[in-house]
């Protein structure tokens, strides 16, 4: 079976990839075309999150092992489409560059037949052209405010007398 995908930039101009990947790829296969797709060099690191229908975050899935000895984690290479995506679990959040954070929504729009003669993965339809800068991005939260740096820490970092530290701590 072919997996077909809507990948959307989280921005206000509209662009988005349409995407056919064969059921048993990998989500590793699905970041490489999604990389190739818009034109990232595929240097930084990404990872995918199971999402639910409001879009909201869930279990990631990481492009590197970099727990040590966390056998519980998901990596991309060993997991494949059809283990984690089907027609009522069809939602996926993909971050590429955690510096940038550049933000896409992965849906599954259908699930198809092959087609004799065509090559998968598969860059079906192209719209719109990626910014120069990621979008920017407010955080949302328990406590919105630290989260966006607006906060007050009760410090006035232009008076340091008045902080508890020894000159000669080091």
């Amino acid at each position: 079976m072919v997996y077909r995908f809507r990948v959307i930039l989280d921005a206000d101009e509209d662009v988005f990839r349409d995407i056919e990947m064969l059921q048993e790829s990998t989500l590793e296969d699905l970041h490489n075309t999604i990389v190739q797709s818009f034109g990232f060099d595929g240097s930084e690191m990404a990872s995918f999150y199971i999402s639910d229908e409001e879009w909201n975050q869930g279990e990631e899935i990481h492009q590197f092992d970099m727990s040590g000895h966390d056998t519980s984690i998901k990596l991309m290479n060993e997991t494949s489409l059809d283990s984690i995506l089907s027609e009522k679990q069809t939602k996926l959040i993909y971050v590429y560059d955690f510096l940038k954070m550049w933000t896409f929504f992965v849906e599954l729009g259908q699930i198809a037949e092959i087609e004799e003669g065509r090559d998968y993965p598969n860059l079906m339809f192209v719209h719109g052209q990626i910014p120069e800068s990621a979008p920017e991005k407010e955080f949302k939260g328990e406590d919105d405010g630290m989260l966006n740096g607006d906060y007050d820490d009760g410090y006035d970092t232009d008076d340091y007398d008045d902080l508890s530290f020894d000159e000669n701590w080091n």
